[in-house]
């Protein structure tokens, strides 16, 4: 069955129970997070009026306006907003199935465990797991996958990895099984020269607007940065480098400092949130490598 055919169970809405097809979700997804239907049905790559039909047919279908509309704005209703979220963990679920079907027939005999984790992020915590895991009986491979901010999350929801370390508040856990394994706290890295950086510690209020070090803009979950006058970020190579030219300044947690050069400074930020780091996978997981390598990581 073709995926946009695929039929699949969406509950939490006043018609619990109905079947839904993958192509109305997407649809819906479409809409709900560009709030216009000419936006969505670009985006589609599909004519306005069909698009705009198909929302309407879902809607009596399942009993329940989606989407409070005006000539000027749409918005979600309480069941859009339910919608939407059942609909993008329906659509990560199909998206799953195939990548995970498609890995173990190409994994076929040569089983290995994928792990996601942010590009230079708890980096020294990262190899002793590796290490450690190694030395384990019955280890396997690990398929390491550097990701961009936020992206650990999404390759674990569609199948694309096994398991992954997550940093809270950062990361969205929701859906996933997580262990903690670390917590630490945050400092903010500026230029060395700049007069912050001589400080011993700092507050969030002192770095509310510094002089010349706007904030960096990170790509949203469309992709789209949002307006303002930092610089845009794609990587934390990239973000540092940006910090050295005193072009920006950021606050990430502590174990950063490991990863600077004399042209970068971390001082303390003490009223920052404390940042907890996370081993995470599927619930429905029931992969013996995952199991041992989480039990690795929570030794460590």
């Amino acid at each position: 069955m073709p995926a946009d055919t695929a039929a699949v169970w969406i509950g939490g809405l006043p018609a619990l129970g109905r079947v839904v097809e993958t192509r109305e979700l997407r649809y819906f997804v479409a809409v709900a997070e560009e709030l216009h239907f000419g936006r969505a049905a670009q985006r589609l790559g599909i004519a306005q009026p069909p698009l705009s039909r198909a929302i309407g047919a879902l809607e009596r279908r399942l009993g329940a306006a989606l989407l409070h509309r005006t000539s000027r704005s749409v918005a979600l209703t309480d069941a859009g907003a339910v919608l939407l979220r059942e609909a993008r963990a329906a659509l990560d679920a199909v998206v799953a199935a195939e990548h995970r079907t498609r890995r173990a027939v190409a994994d076929a005999g040569r089983p290995q465990v994928v792990l996601a984790t942010k590009a230079a992020a708890s980096a020294e915590l990262l190899a002793k797991l590796l290490s450690a895991y190694a030395a384990e009986p019955g280890s396997v491979p690990v398929d390491v996958v550097l990701c961009g901010p936020g992206e650990q999350g999404r390759l674990l929801r569609t199948g694309r990895a096994d398991v992954a370390l997550l940093h809270r508040p950062f990361d969205d856990t929701t859906g996933l099984d997580v262990e903690e394994l670390a917590t630490e706290g945050q400092v903010a890295l500026l230029p060395a020269g700049h007069p912050l950086s001589t400080r011993r510690e700092l507050r969030l209020a002192d770095l509310a607007d510094v002089p010349g070090l706007p904030a960096p803009r990170w790509p949203g979950p469309d992709g789209g940065y949002a307006p303002g006058p930092g610089p845009e970020v794609h990587s934390h190579t990239q973000l540092l480098q940006l910090v050295s030219l005193g072009r920006t300044h950021v606050v990430l947690p502590d174990s950063v400092r490991a990863q600077l050069h004399d042209d970068v400074v971390a001082v303390p930020v003490v009223d920052a949130e404390e940042v907890t780091t996370l081993v995470a996978w599927p619930p429905h997981s029931r992969s013996r490598a995952v199991a041992d390598l989480v039990r690795t990581a929570l030794r460590l």
